[in-house]
């Protein structure tokens, strides 16, 4: 799958997230070492620190149904209401860490502002350069 398609599917993911106390949508899709497409959208709630960032909704999401290797993940979030919204949504730390956790070592991040205008494609290794691990 190509990164366009994998942001596309992004993209997508986003139109269900639920955030009525931010207002700005994030969707995220990861593709498993087996070729699987599995979504995500953050999910907020009104205690804010029980709120679910959408990268972490996708990769768990694809964990539960078996998966064990995540080797590109595509992250797409605007304001709502606002399809000209300019942000370049990167993962959170958390999120960093949980991708890290699943991650094949040349994994890439495709971000993406909604109208498609800006995209950052960043290597995860860049992105979090020493992450927590505790396997050799």
């Amino acid at each position: 799958m190509s990164p366009d398609e994998l942001l596309a599917e992004a993209r997508a993911a986003a139109k269900n997230a639920y955030v009525p106390y931010s207002g700005f949508a994030v969707g995220a899709a990861v593709l498993t070492s087996d070729g699987t497409v599995v979504c995500g959208a953050n999910v907020e709630n009104a205690s804010y620190g029980l709120s679910i960032c959408a990268e972490t909704n996708a990769i768990t999401t694809a964990v539960a149904a078996g998966a064990r290797e995540i080797v590109a993940v595509a992250v797409v979030g605007g304001a709502v209401g606002d399809p000209n919204a300019r942000a370049l949504a990167t993962p959170c730390g958390r999120c960093r860490q949980i991708i890290a956790e699943f991650a094949r070592e040349d994994l890439v991040v495709f971000v993406e502002d909604v109208p498609g205008n800006e995209r950052l494609d960043i290597p995860l290794a860049e992105l979090l350069p020493h992450p927590f691990r505790l396997r050799p």
